[in-house]
């Protein structure tokens, strides 16, 4: 079984609603479908929690009165029989109704997670209407069956495989099971979500429970590019990539992918696709757990990065100095990026500024404390091993023209990265480019 993962832009209308049902049922073969909200509903739907934090009804209402017309106006482009557009309809005046029952009571924040996971919930409803209206044998599954997190907020893969086998043990021979992306439970049975990677996460999660051949990735790109086709010429998708690799460029500014969301596939050893919906036939990249040796594949760029540098005279060959100064940013839950040493300083880059003040204040008591800012880690990625000879050099010398604050190399056999100024990414990256690739 194959699982398919459809984002808000892919089920963002009626016509796009009617494509990704051709795209899951096209094999014939059963298919484990997850879907996001409709492109918009979740801003929305985060938009009246607001004005109801606001105690204002008022406002609240008229984004949920605005939100229904859309939806109402959907259901007469999507349905071919009144029958369908019928039953749809009653469903979706229930969610709306049940959104405007907030209006009337005291407002908490787990009611937001509830009213947040009402895209999901009215998306997955609209299509397997859809499906069965055309005969397919199409059954909804409720994430909140099985989705679930413990107590740490991260996702229970033992609680969430032996619910998901029960549910589908209790629905068999379903051409098409669909269920809702994101939305969770929690370890005390309020509705939640899952955060990070969202419905890519939960595409991931369903993967790895069901023991699928595939988790397949559909958006409006065409898997990954080699570099940022915003700011670069001539870039072009990776066919191949490690999970390792992903994972690297999805931390270091490839927004197709979340970096943890591929975890529980990579662990299951269960190969993950990344497909275009606009371009159904093209290959788009496969994620893997094969390492293509001796191959540079991308080039990734993360912007908003602040480099710190701590000098000390002091630190000569005194033990735990590295300690505390890491025991500062854990104290203000402020992560590190990149780390350079030497016998009497150490720089670092965060890209959290939240605490930046008190931390610099805090590092002040064991030495020299200097901050730039408006910074940016260019990561190159692929098998960069230490024995690749030369391929740290191919990487080096696309820079030469550029002023590099501080690289990293060795701590992974996959990327190296450099701190530049934020001004000189695009010219980076180009280098980059043309040295790498388009040669």
């Amino acid at each position: 079984m194959k699982v398919m993962k459809f984002g808000g832009t892919s089920v963002g209308s009626p016509e796009r609603m009617k494509n990704v049902s051709q795209l899951i049922t096209k094999s014939g073969e059963p298919t484990f479908v997850v879907l996001s909200a409709m492109s918009g509903t979740t801003n929305s739907l985060v938009e009246i929690s607001n004005y109801l934090y606001k105690k204002n009804p008022e406002g609240a209402n008229d984004v949920i009165n605005r939100l229904e017309q859309i939806y109402m106006e959907h259901v007469d482009n999507l349905y071919d029989t009144e029958e369908w557009r019928q039953k749809t309809r009653e469903f979706l005046k229930a969610e709306f109704q049940y959104l405007r029952s907030f209006t009337k009571d005291l407002f908490t924040s787990f009611e937001e997670k509830s009213i947040v996971a009402q895209g999901e919930i009215m998306s997955t409803n609209m299509v397997v209407n859809y499906l069965q209206e055309k005969g397919v044998n199409a059954v909804l599954l409720s994430a909140l069956d099985f989705m679930r997190t413990d107590k740490n907020a991260e996702p229970d893969p033992a609680y969430i495989k032996e619910k998901l086998k029960k549910v589908m043990e209790e629905n068999p021979d379903y051409q098409i099971y669909i269920t809702q992306g994101f939305i969770c439970r929690n370890a005390y049975g309020e509705v939640d979500n899952l955060q990070r990677g969202g419905s890519d996460y939960t595409a991931s999660l369903v993967g790895a429970a069901l023991e699928a051949e595939e988790i397949q990735i559909w958006t409006d790109i065409d898997g990954m590019h080699n570099n940022d086709p915003r700011v670069v010429d001539k870039t072009e998708a990776v066919r191949q990539l490690h999970f390792e690799e992903a994972a690297e460029l999805a931390y270091f500014g490839a927004k197709i992918l979340h970096p943890t969301c591929v975890q529980p596939a990579k662990f299951a050893g269960i190969p993950v696709r990344l497909k275009n919906t606009m371009e159904p036939d093209a290959p788009g990249t496969i994620i893997d757990n094969v390492t293509m040796r001796g191959k540079i594949k991308a080039v990734a760029a993360k912007d908003n990065i602040i480099a710190i540098k701590i000098k000390s005279s002091r630190m000569l060959l005194a033990t735990g100095f590295l300690r505390k100064v890491f025991e500062i940013f854990e104290s203000y839950q402020t992560a590190i990026d990149m780390v350079a040493t030497s016998e009497v300083g150490v720089s670092m880059s965060i890209d959290n500024d939240a605490h930046l003040s008190e931390i610099v204040d805090e590092l002040k008591k064991y030495g020299t404390v200097t901050v730039d800012t408006d910074m940016c880690i260019i990561c190159v990625v692929g098998d960069l091993d230490w024995s690749n000879v030369g391929f740290e050099t191919l990487a080096t010398d696309a820079l030469k023209n550029i002023p590099v604050r501080m690289i990293s190399y060795g701590g992974s056999n996959y990327n190296i990265s450099f701190l530049i100024k934020e001004a000189d990414k695009k010219r980076a990256l180009q280098s980059l480019s043309d040295t790498l690739f388009n040669k």
